[in-house]
């Protein structure tokens, strides 16, 4: 005997209830409804010690597990593991074995035999036990120590064969001498199966009881004599060998050298395997006689049906079960067996529709009360089923032992209780991972979890507390939004018995009738008693038969095994992934489950699945070949199938070679863990197809994966990457990501960093030598209208196709088509590799489109919905109109296994159709057109000869109330429908996008506003929830229509529901362009008009107001990307607002100056009253004091001026203030948006403007100071203060941009510096301290541009006007300013110990606490840039610029530079590495610490891939730049 007597560490008299609980069921291993006795009867340790057998037994614990328990508690006090004299195989024996074994073996009486079973005494109970504990259960001394004795000869002898019992005679149950001669009688035994399996042992090698069976069906056999019984048995040995026999004599030479090849390693017995040398030379009549001799006929059986399935003969394995079936038949009593004789055909049908696969339904939902472990055995089918999830009634049931327990070893569960389905459809499906993970849902408590809200409850308690859930939960899952009706199948496994109506399971079977058709619903039930009980309850409260929708006549094993042999079949050596050393490992299932983001293509993809010389896979191999050449999404399958035949191989494209390098290349020398390559491609020229054909050929060299979802979280993808990577294998392995039309350039680079990041998250430890191994190639496939052009944007890390074929590709094409017509009836429809192969050939197109709509007629359904497809399919990618959607157009009834009754309705139109898998909800079926060209053609053909034109149709869709009633399911078609009234696309060979989607752009037009207007207001008052809609409106309204009232009211509409920085900014974007127009319209007239004015200052300050609404939400909502999720498309893409809401303030403030310019006196052209401006905006004079001719038009003024004076007075302040943030934002923080280079533009322009207004000296101040010397010194500060103002230089962050510019600048600049510092003239502290700030640091600038100037300050005197400065701030001052110069200035020297300032941690602790303060919303997610390095030289000159290391790479391509600065692969550049200075320090607690001596400073990773996860405390080095929110350490290498 094998245990553990090791508890808790803690002393057994300390043990709390739950200790005990834990023990019994860990170490103790009793069934779960022992140990809640002990937890119910608050046994503790203390209590538990003193425990003896009687007290357990009188808590209600059966005689065997009470001699276990006592026995382990034994062991325990003693602090002992003895090892007891019984064999190991005797604990394995269930209690009907043991009672087998009592009978067969050692003949004892029939009543002793069951008093053991019916006290629960197993084999594991029965080694525990001594003489007593016999006699206390009644058994005389004689047989006890019989018993005991025959347990001890085991030890030297194998393991005894037990046979079945189905019914053994009454005479063996009268005590001794009451019948003597029937004493001497050996147990009697019948055979009831109707199959096979029932001569044969269970696959755990453990005979099942009968005698169940034949009590339910009360019918009892007469006893035979023994002898017949014998040779019965010795005629179905011979029997079973002749079948195996002919069986294996059904193989060629090569499968029989296989099928020895698995005999040889077969694990699954429990005798040892067959020596390889008694199988060398052998036929398979010796192989057969072998296998019978070694095994017994019975296992001998069911070994040659697992090798056989093993090595690909399932024909020969049905053949054997079904000869074997008939063998078993002739074998049994036609008095005991009244089974219906199609059970097992009839649950094939209920499940797979009268098919012969699982895949007949979309999801199973399974319902399951109480089970026994014994039960749970048998339920391996559960994970072969596609479950939504399981509705389960047994607490036990996430224990050991339990049903879900035993699911999760080989696949993954979600575990969920009913209150979690509360809520929106769509929330609860992505919350809870629906479709993608099985939901494991408790429906009446968990006893894992010890919490009131988890307790079992009574039926009564159950209908209050938890029924209405339940009902709430049944009600989601028959949602047809969730699971289509037909298309979903609810399976009640009834493992107990449902005696009464007053039963949370019978409530359940109640309400699933409310929600959905009887016929949907299947019970499985073991139990004849169990299924009467629950057929009869249905029939009285529910009034209908449930018969025929039963199955309750096989037993658990039977149920089992017929399922597990329905399609789809699993490859029988498992999914493979390549391995480091050209090795293999498995794919799991449960790992699969886990990387739900994942499509993985593995090395044996599509093999060994079907019997390749079976008419199945030629019938496949025929139809996957016709759906792709039709139009088709590529399937693995289809590469396979060429594969399998060279002399038809899949079409190779010209760029096939190209790309394949590509990712080659980048795999062997990017020294970035994650690289992004694009392939772009026209639409439809077959982009996906050929970066999947690269991806199959690669799949030896990559652990492939296509992104299912582009819409998951980044975060999530990464994970299960970095999963993919590194699973069943100590060494990382390369990964290929096939990401499928991201719309957006900048999503990729999203998932670049996540992955980068997730590589440090994950403990990914990675060893040099396994450096090559762990890369993530994506390869991004995007359609473009333009991909040349794209493509040369981004070389070399990217490659591109389009639709005309080269000659070398049109012949290729063209040899296909002949082999095509060789094997296929009507390759003339295959219409999208015609399209193809005619390079788009438009007048091809045409005259498909022209003869298909011959005899169109809108007012049939048919062809309303052919049109609805056009307009879809043309106007948005990857559209479709869900089958099920398509049926209830139709108003037919859904048939479980006949897809195409909707093609049959849409002729003559079904050519041109096809029926894809759509991957989201679940993977619903959807219809589209074959190609977009076509549909394209067709809209055309519409509108010349029926004249019906998109915007007809469009309006038909939105008037069609079925679309958008509840109940309906229409997943991604309300989202398409939106798409196409919203999405704008990018204009050809333009970064700017067109202003409208092409749908809208194309009935304007055609047919101007009203239709545009009308049909937006139709879809607003369809999609009530959404903003876009009436966004898209407004936009359209005041950017063609210049109707501002009516565009501001939609504007104000989208904002009401849903106020994000898109809506707010649209309105301000409304308000700008009716400034605009106003200013435009004003310039043209002569006269003056004081209202003019006063509209235009009422516009503008709602403009700012909306802008800066929109901004402050951009820089403080945390999650950005959820929010705008449906508005990507209006003005900004997803998370690239960023700063557009600065800039819009400052666009319109300059509108407000420009109108204020051409007032009678400020015009601008008048230098005087230009000064009068100035001085105005910056509160030097007020509006009375300034100069003007005395009218009605310019008091009118005056007062509009007066009457707006605080809005118009802050302006100036504010431009200022924004200027700076916006400053800030492009100096410190890493900008590759395209975006953010055309708002920098912008922003360069206003800022000339500001410098022309603000900072230029009239002609009459110079002259003033020439008649008036006293003024000189003050206007002389003025000046230069103007000076450093207009060369952007009054600011910490312009200096810093002067390392970028000419050095003569920033030398007058210092010059100025020096002159205000010299006077001292400051209007108070601050601008004293900040003027000295900007001084010192204009000083560092001239001397890494220009370093011998006579104006540069020495090192020492810059210093010590630091440390004075930093006196007076000390460590709070509220901007980074001060403490950047502090790293610049005092960062310690190497090896010039004692000479650091040991300040230097103080000043980064304060840099970055008042980045923090004054910079948060700007970084957020981003990252800063260092602008200073530190290199090799002494002193100042130790400060590197990044202009200065560019300087290196003068020949190199923007962007190629770009991209080496991104992933850090710069500073791998022998340049970078004589230039700087590589600094030592530790990682301590994952902290990056510089060290000097004895002083350590704190700095942070500029890669976030920077350092190893696992908190190792290591010794590094690493290049140092300074950031405005602390030190950054580059290359970090590990030193060690």
């Amino acid at each position: 005997m094998r245990r553990s007597t090791t508890g808790p560490p803690t002393p057994i008299e300390k043990w709390t209830k739950e200790d005990v609980h834990r023990w019994l069921m860990t170490e103790v291993k009793v069934h779960a409804t022992c140990a809640e006795i002990f937890s119910e009867e608050e046994v503790s340790g203390d209590s538990l010690v003193v425990f003896e057998k009687k007290d357990i037994v009188d808590m209600g614990v059966k005689h065997g597990p009470a001699v276990k328990i006592t026995s382990y508690l034994q062991s325990l006090k003693a602090g002992s593991q003895p090892q007891l004299e019984f064999p190991a195989f005797v604990e394995k024996w269930t209690k009907e074995q043991v009672n087998q074994w009592l009978l067969q073996h050692v003949k004892v009486y029939s009543k002793y035999a069951e008093q053991l079973q019916d006290q629960d005494v197993s084999g594991d109970c029965l080694v525990c036990f001594k003489k007593q504990d016999l006699l206390d259960l009644e058994v005389k001394s004689g047989p006890a120590v019989k018993i005991l004795a025959e347990l001890r000869k085991l030890n030297n002898k194998p393991e005894p064969t037990l046979q079945p019992i189905v019914h053994a005679s009454t005479d063996q149950k009268e005590a001794p001498g009451s019948a003597q001669a029937s004493a001497t009688k050996p147990p009697e035994t019948s055979h009831t199966e109707s199959k096979i399996d029932k001569l044969v042992e269970t696959e755990s090698g453990k005979a099942r009881p009968l005698l169940k069976k034949a009590s339910e069906e009360n019918e009892l056999q007469q006893p035979r004599p023994k002898k017949l019984e014998v040779s019965r048995e010795e005629g179905k040995e011979t029997s079973v060998l002749s079948k195996i026999q002919k069986a294996l004599a059904d193989l060629r030479k090569d499968d029989l050298k296989n099928f020895h090849f698995y005999l040889q390693q077969y694990s699954k017995s429990k005798r040892e395997c067959i020596p390889r040398g008694k199988l060398e030379g052998l036929d398979t009549m010796d192989t057969a006689q072998l296998m019978t001799d070694h095994y017994g006929s019975k296992e001998a059986f069911r070994i040659t049906l697992d090798i056989l399935r093993e090595i690909n003969q399932r024909e020969l394995a049905r053949t054997l079960e079904k000869d074997m079936g008939q063998l078993g038949q002739q074998c049994l009593s036609k008095e005991v067996v009244k089974k219906e004789a199609n059970q097992g055909d009839k649950l094939k049908d209920l499940l797979t529709c009268g098919g012969n696969s699982l895949d007949s339904y979309d999801r199973f939902v399974v319902v399951v009360n109480k089970s026994s472990p014994e039960q749970v055995q048998h339920l391996q089918f559960l994970s072969k089923l596609k479950l939504f999830c399981v509705l389960d009634f047994d607490p036990n049931s996430v224990t050991l032992g339990g049903l879900c327990h035993s699911y999760r070893e080989s696949r993954v569960a979600n575990l969920h209780t009913p209150s979690q389905y509360q809520g929106q459809v769509d929330s609860v499906i992505k919350n809870l991972n629906l479709y993608k993970q099985t939901s494991w849902i408790f429906c009446n408590g968990r006893h894992d979890i010890d919490s009131d809200s988890n307790k079992e409850l009574d039926y009564k308690n159950w209908l209050r507390k938890s029924c209405r859930d339940v009902e709430h939960l049944v009600s989601f899952i028959c949602n047809p939004e969730v699971l289509l009706q037909g298309r979903r199948l609810i399976i009640f496994l009834l493992l107990s018995p449902v005696e009464t109506e007053k039963d949370p399971v019978f409530d359940t079977y109640k309400s699933f009738i409310k929600h959905t058709e009887e016929e949907s619903i299947v019970t499985i039930c073991e139990s004849q008693s169990t299924y009467e009980k629950w057929r009869e309850l249905i029939k009285e409260k529910c009034d209908f038969d449930i018969n025929h929708l039963s199955i309750n006549e096989l037993t658990l094993n039977e149920i089992n095994g017929t399922i597990m042999a329905l399609g789809p079949f699993n490859q029988p050596s498992g999914r493979l992934l390549p391995s480091c050393g050209s090795s293999a490992v498995v794919l799991k299932q449960k790992d699969e489950d886990f990387m739900t983001a994942l499509d993985i293509l593995c090395l044996n993809q599509c093999e060994n699945i079907y019997d390749e010389n079976s008419q199945e896979f030629r019938d496949l191999k025929k139809k996957v070949e016709e759906e792709f050449y039709r139009g088709g999404k590529v399937k693995w399958w289809n590469f396979y199938f060429c594969d399998k035949d060279k002399e038809k191989p899949f079409i190779k494209r010209d760029k096939y070679e190209n790309v394949k390098k590509m990712i080659r290349n980048q795999s062997r020398d990017s020294k970035n863990m994650c690289t992004l390559l694009n392939l772009f491609h026209d639409p439809g020229c077959g982009g996906t197809t050929l970066a999947m054909h690269v991806m199959w050929d690669l799949r030896q060299e990559f652990r492939c994966a296509v992104l299912r979802d582009n819409a998951l979280p980044k975060t999530e993808v990464a994970s299960q990457v970095q999963r993919l990577m590194k699973l069943e294998s100590e060494r990382p392995s390369p990964v290929l990501l096939l990401v499928d039309d991201s719309k957006e350039k900048e999503n990729p680079y999203d998932l670049v960093n996540c992955i980068h990041k997730a590589a440090v998250d994950d403990s990914l430890n990675i060893n040099m030598d396994d450096a090559p191994n762990c890369k993530v190639i994506i390869l991004n496939c995007v359609r473009s209208h333009s991909p040349k052009e794209q493509y040369r944007q981004h070389i070399p890390t990217s490659q591109y196709i389009t639709a005309t074929l080269t000659k070398d590709e049109q012949r290729e094409f063209e040899k296909k088509l002949k082999e095509l017509k060789e094997t296929h009836e009507t390759p003339e429809n295959f219409y999208g590799f015609i399209i193809v192969m005619s390079s788009f050939d438009q007048e091809y197109i045409d005259k498909l489109a022209c003869d298909t709509l011959e005899n169109f007629d809108f007012s049939q359904k048919k062809d309303q919905l052919f049109a609805f497809l056009a307009l879809l399919n043309n106007y948005v990618a990857e559209s479709e109109i869900s089958l099920s959607l398509s049926e209830d157009f139709f108003g037919m009834k859904m048939i479980h296994w006949q897809e195409d009754s909707v093609l049959e309705r849409m002729r003559p139109y079904s050519n041109f159709l096809i029926i894809d898998t759509v991957e989201e909800w679940g993977g619903y079926k959807g219809i589209r057109i074959l190609h977009h060209t076509i549909a394209s053609a067709c809209l055309e053909e519409l509108e010349k000869r029926y004249d019906r034109k998109v915007s007809d149709i469009t309006m038909e869709i939105l008037h069609c109330d079925l679309f958008f009633s509840a109940g309906v399911v229409k997943h991604k078609f309300m989202l398409s429908i939106q798409q196409m009234l919203i999405e704008r696309q990018r204009k050809k060979d333009a970064d700017e996008r067109e202003p409208f989607s092409p749908l809208i752009g194309k009935i304007h037009s055609k047919q101007g506003r009203q239709t545009v207007q009308e049909i937006f207001v139709k879809a607003s008052s369809r999609f009530v929830t959404s903003a876009s809609i009436p966004q898209a409106l407004a936009r359209y309204l005041y950017i063609n229509e210049r109707d501002f009232p009516e565009a501001l009211k939609w504007a104000e509409k989208a904002k009401n529901i849903k106020a994000n920085p898109y809506t707010f900014d649209t309105i301000g974007q409304l308000h700008k362009s009716n400034l605009k127009s106003n200013n435009h319209r004003e310039k043209q007239e002569t006269s003056h008009n004081p209202e003019d004015l006063n509209t235009n200052i009422k516009i503008a300050h709602n403009a700012i107001t909306a802008f800066k609404r929109a901004q402050e939400l951009a820089n403080t909502e945390e999650e950005l990307e959820k929010e705008a999720a449906d508005d990507e498309s209006d003005d900004y893409p997803r998370k690239s607002y960023n700063i557009y809401g600065y800039v819009g303030v400052l666009e319109i403030a300059f509108l407000v100056f420009e109108i204020l310019g051409r007032l009678p006196f400020f015009e601008k052209s008048n230098p005087m009253k230009k000064k009068y401006l100035q001085s105005f905006l910056q509160k030097a004079i007020p509006i009375t004091s300034v100069f003007r001719e005395d009218n009605d038009i310019n008091n009118r003024y005056v007062e509009i001026i007066k009457e707006h004076e605080k809005f118009l007075l802050d302006l100036k302040t504010e431009v200022k203030e924004t200027f700076e943030t916006v400053d800030c934002y492009f100096t410190y923080i890493k900008v590759r948006s395209e975006f953010d280079t055309k708002n920098h533009l912008t922003i360069c322009d206003l800022f000339k403007d500001y410098v022309s207004l603000f900072c230029t000296a009239p002609e009459e101040i110079k002259k003033e100071r020439q008649s008036n010397p006293n003024l000189n010194l003050k206007i002389d500060i003025e000046s230069r203060r103007l000076f450093i103002e207009k060369n952007q230089a009054d600011t910490f962050t312009g200096i810093l941009q002067h390392l970028d510019k000419p050095a003569e600048d920033i030398e007058k600049i210092t010059e100025c510096y020096a002159f205000l510092q010299h006077h001292q003239q400051f209007v108070n502290k601050r601008q004293k301290t900040k003027e000295t700030i900007n001084y010192i640091l204009s000083n560092i600038v001239l001397y890494v541009l220009k370093p011998k100037s006579k104006h540069v300050k020495s090192l020492v005197f810059l210093s010590d006007l630091l440390l004075k400065t930093l006196q007076d701030v000390g460590l709070g001052y509220p901007f980074p300013d001060p403490y950047y110069l502090a790293l610049l200035l005092f960062w310690p020297v190497k090896n010039s110990p004692g000479e650091e300032n040991t300040e230097i941690g103080s000043y980064v602790r304060a840099i970055r606490k008042s980045a923090h303060k004054r910079l948060a919303s700007l970084f957020r997610t981003r990252s800063t840039v260092a602008h200073l390095y530190l290199g090799k030289e002494q002193g100042l000159k130790r400060l590197v610029s990044k202009p200065q290391l560019d300087e290196n790479f003068k020949k190199m391509r923007r962007d190629t530079l770009a991209q080496l600065w991104r992933n850090g692969d710069i500073f791998k550049d022998k340049a970078i590495i004589n230039c700087l200075h590589r600094v030592s320090g530790t990682i301590e607690q994952g902290e990056v610490y510089a060290s000097y001596g004895q002083l350590r400073i704190p700095v942070r990773p500029a890669l976030i891939a920077g350092i190893r996860s696992g908190l190792s405390t290591e010794k590094v080095s690493f290049y140092l730049g300074f950031a405005i929110n602390g030190p950054l350490a580059y290359d970090i290498q590990y030193v060690n």
